[in-house]
């Protein structure tokens, strides 16, 4: 079984049933809006007509299924299951109860409106389900607007379970925006009450309104995967939430995994010097490549459990600054991250790391907990149209380079390296600049926190001047020592 919404991180928050959920939000005179749902049923609407008292909540409940008619009252979109469609939703439903009712009733009722777009499980069982699910709503009488936006996935095999779990995550949502608005930890928490991850996944979060102006929605996405809501969250090079099938939906992937603490001109090399190789590929070219900068959430461990936000806010800072997008992530194996990311296309993948990391993939340790061991991983590993880039490693002392070609591996494992690289699995980067090879992130951050000036070539000039004027990692400036 699944776990329910994560650890109970907050034992003081009381545990409702989704039928007292909604009773309560049905029972408070001030709460009144609209429910807009396309796909799946009114479900999250069900609940509050079931649980009677609705009249004094509900001014409309709308089901547009009929495209035609959905496109008349919001406009075309180019996908009717995204966030540009439910964003016209709310935006056109809640300006017309600001509208409509605003004067007779404004100064005592906080408008909202509910609105999710789903598609849920089709009759033939052959379609993605997955769903956008937001409210536009006033905390108090007459304020400014907030508004949550959620992107989730069914995991339930049978359509009416789908829908049940849509109508309970649906309240959940609600019953938070309204009640628990002032801790949105508190709020993340909630969503999965009365729900199980093996049910349904929130892979996308974002926050916005006077309610939520210190909310940053990155450490919200990374609340999610320390939550056991999602297995990653993403957000792009200007510190925006993305949802990841919306960026990786058919397109070549590739990925490199590292702590970037800091970002260096390695680190730089490495994925650019892996793009030209990756799109230069029969099977890639003329495609456009997403390219990510991947940190598993075993990287952002503070030293024991707790997850070190100001340190990872950093990070973060660095690689938007370089114009990366991130993708955080508690696939630790390599095999698991393939596996989420072949979620979304069937373009090939590409892995770009440095030759120590390749000599740690091939360590048997790290797979005893599966039966098959590390055949067993590499089989998951290597399924779908992927292959490693080796990014040479120049060796301390001797100055010697290592790569795909020469690496030495256990001779238990000889034969099975040998295999992959026969195969074109693995592969060495043809270009790349020797200037930067002996560079390694510890290093760096090892002459910031001395003092040592010399850090500053080790890393581009834009990262420099964020790492300085920001003071992260420990930089102090000389004078004020």
């Amino acid at each position: 079984m699944g776990a329910t919404s994560g650890t109970n991180l907050h034992p003081e928050r009381p545990r409702l049933s989704t039928h007292q959920k909604a009773l309560s939000i049905n029972l408070d005179p001030v709460r009144y809006g609209t429910f807009a749902e396309i796909g799946a049923g009114q479900e999250v609407a069900r609940w509050f007509f079931k649980v009677g008292a609705a009249a004094g909540t509900i001014s409309k409940s709308i089901s547009a299924y009929d495209m035609t008619v959905s496109d008349a009252i919001y406009g075309k979109c180019k996908r009717y299951v995204s966030r540009e469609r439910l964003e016209r939703m709310l935006d056109y439903e809640h300006s017309l109860n600001v509208e409509r009712l605003g004067h007779s009733r404004g100064d005592t009722t906080a408008f909202f409106t509910f609105a999710d777009t789903v598609s849920a499980l089709n009759f033939k069982g052959t379609n993605e389900c997955h769903g956008w699910m937001g409210v536009k709503y006033q905390a108090f009488p007459g304020d400014a607007d907030n508004t949550i936006i959620l992107h989730v996935r069914m995991l339930d095999k049978e359509n009416p379970l789908q829908q049940e779990a849509l109508g309970i995550v649906g309240v959940n949502l609600l019953y938070a925006a309204f009640f628990l608005h002032h801790t949105p930890n508190q709020m993340l928490e909630s969503l999965l009450d009365n729900l199980t991850t093996d049910r349904l996944e929130i892979d996308m979060v974002d926050f916005s309104g006077i309610e939520f102006r210190r909310v940053d929605n990155r450490v919200m996405s990374l609340k999610l995967v320390q939550l056991g809501l999602s297995g990653a969250a993403m957000f792009g090079p200007k510190g925006e939430v993305l949802q990841p099938s919306e960026v990786l939906r058919k397109k070549p992937i590739l990925v490199e995994r590292g702590s970037f603490r800091p970002v260096t001109k390695v680190n730089i090399d490495m994925i650019e010097s892996a793009r030209k190789q990756f799109a230069e590929e029969p099977e890639v070219q003329g495609k456009e490549v997403v390219e990510l900068m991947e940190i598993t959430m075993r990287n952002l461990l503070s030293g024991g459990s707790d997850i070190d936000l100001r340190d990872f806010l950093a990070r973060a800072d660095l690689l938007s600054t370089a114009g990366k997008t991130v993708l955080i992530s508690d696939y630790f194996e390599y095999y698991r991250l393939a596996a989420y990311l072949g979620r979304y296309t069937n373009e090939p993948i590409a892995i770009t790391m440095g030759a120590q990391s390749v000599r740690d993939l091939f360590a048997e340790e790290f797979y005893r907990g599966l039966e098959g061991g590390i055949l067993e991983a590499f089989g998951r590993l290597f399924t779908r149209d992927l292959r490693l880039y080796v990014y040479p490693l120049l060796e301390p002392g001797t100055g010697e380079l290592t790569t795909a070609e020469n690496i030495q591996m256990p001779e238990s494992l000889r034969n099975l390296y040998k295999h992959l690289v026969e195969r074109g699995r693995i592969r060495s980067l043809e270009t790349f600049d020797r200037s930067v090879l002996h560079i390694f992130s510890r290093d760096v951050l090892r002459r910031i926190k001395d003092q040592d000036d010399s850090w500053e070539e080790m890393v581009p000039p834009e990262i420099a001047a964020v790492i300085k004027k920001r003071r992260f990692f420990g930089y102090r400036d000389k004078e004020k020592v």
